[in-house]
């Protein structure tokens, strides 16, 4: 045990609080860099508070914003930008074990124990290696997605312009930032399929969870003698059910709407509604200005957004693993089954609890924040304080629109929900813990009440 001058065991911070810290501390990199007058163009004014919300939603990759990327920040300021988005998709540890790897210092237990912690990983086998397949994957497929879009759109911008946003809309894309620099995310792209299907592939690719796509590659290479993980069969289930359900419920309900898909042909309209389907997991982008879709639409669209992504992605959210095995605790409650089980295999019961721990937690923060909202912004709707609230909890960065007219308290709402989104509700709790907590060595008498 580690001790202190005075011969006392030395307090260790411990993993969840290492991300805390490691997260903030870029942040505020990020927010002193976008203050420097390089950082914006000439004739725009760039407040703390900005330039804090910029950051945070960069790092948090949420793409929620206040100011419009593309004219209001420089060249400088969007490569910042470029650069939080990378840091805080991929991982401050995935990050900080890479420096360590270039310049061949070895990676210890505690660094080891932080990125199981910031992947959600199960085991410490393979934390270095699976921090170098991270950077494999995010290699491949940010360099693929970037030469595609730069060749794609370089018939409409010069070539140095079109690589840079090629370069800035994949990074945004795989890290499920939903950043864009043609301040109206890719309305205008509606109809394009290349388009459309590259961001896709980068949103999915990111939203699945390293691991999965690990596993993904290798059913690939060895064909169907290879077996997916419980882990990876649910995060596929789960993803392909929400992909498609919502798919399907938007292209019914936004079809006759003259203000989205209503003035599309088909293959347009099958086109954006699989595109608004993908997109709340958790990317941000748009090729539908989202304001002017009917509420039913934007209901399912929350729902989206506050399941998000996979654990041990880019994605936030409360996660699809965590919704599964809640509605299959939820199911098997029903058939009086004291034990959950799913797909051959028995859940620990500290794992049920841990998914509705974290799904109570990101209900409450959600209700919070959009009284907040609604307090705080005078004659704002409802449903779009409640969207806005979750489009930050879920780091998605979709928004109906009133992200830059929210008043101070709004803004600092928005941000400290878009920071709790990122790391996790069960992460920062952990957080704050000062010291670590076990069972008791005692039970109280147990007596049963009435619920329900």
């Amino acid at each position: 045990m580690a001790l202190n001058p005075k011969g006392r065991p030395a307090r260790l911070v411990n993993p969840a609080q290492v991300l805390v810290l490691g997260f903030l501390a870029v942040i505020i990199v990020g927010t002193l860099l976008l203050l420097l007058p390089a950082a914006t163009v000439e004739g725009n004014d760039t407040g703390f508070l900005t330039a804090l919300f910029t950051a945070t939603s960069a790092v948090c990759v949420t793409g929620l914003i206040v100011v419009d990327t593309g004219t209001h920040w420089t060249t400088f300021g969007q490569v910042v930008v470029l650069f939080l988005i990378q840091i805080g998709g991929l991982g401050i540890m995935t990050v900080s074990t890479t420096a360590a790897m270039v310049i061949g210092r070895k990676v210890n237990l505690r660094e080891r124990l932080v990125i199981r912690e910031a992947m959600g990983h199960v085991t410490l086998e393979g934390m270095v290696r699976l921090v170098r397949l991270i950077l494999i994957v995010a290699v491949i497929f940010e360099g693929i997605g970037a030469l595609i879009l730069t060749l794609h759109w370089s018939r409409d911008y010069p070539l140095a312009r079109a690589a840079f946003l090629g370069v800035f809309h994949s990074v945004s894309a795989f890290n499920n930032a939903g950043f864009d620099l043609f301040s109206v995310s890719l309305i205008r792209y509606v109809n394009d399929p290349l388009t459309n299907i590259t961001v896709m592939i980068l949103i999915v690719s990111g939203g699945l969870g390293f691991v999965v796509m690990a596993e993904i590659f290798r059913r690939l290479r060895r064909g169907r003698s290879y077996r997916f993980s419980l882990h990876s069969k649910i995060v596929l289930t789960a993803s392909v059910l929400l992909w498609v359900g919502g798919a399907a419920f938007l292209l019914s309900a936004e079809a006759s709407n003259p203000a989205t898909m209503g003035q599309l042909n088909w293959m347009g309209r099958i086109l954006s509604s699989v595109f608004t389907s993908v997109t709340p997991r958790t990317a941000g982008f748009n090729t539908l200005p989202t304001g002017s879709l009917r509420l039913a639409s934007l209901l399912v669209i929350i729902g989206l957004m506050f399941v998000g992504g996979s654990p041990g992605s880019t994605a936030g959210g409360v996660k699809t693993t965590t919704v599964f095995v809640l509605l299959a605790s939820v199911y098997h409650t029903i058939r009086k089954r004291t034990e959950v089980e799913v797909y051959g295999r028995r859940l620990d019961p500290k794992l049920v609890m841990n998914a509705l721990t974290i799904v109570v937690l990101g209900i409450l923060l959600v209700f919070v924040v959009t009284l907040l909202l609604l307090l705080s912004s005078e004659g704002a709707e409802f449903m779009d304080c409640l969207f806005e609230a979750t489009s930050a909890f879920g780091t998605v960065g979709l928004s109906t629109g009133i992200t830059s007219s929210l008043n101070s308290l709004g803004r600092a709402a928005i941000i400290v929900t878009m920071f709790v989104g990122r790391l996790g509700p069960l992460t920062l709790t952990m957080a704050m813990r000062l010291t670590e907590q076990s069972d008791p060595r005692y039970r109280h008498p147990r007596e049963d009440i009435m619920i329900g």
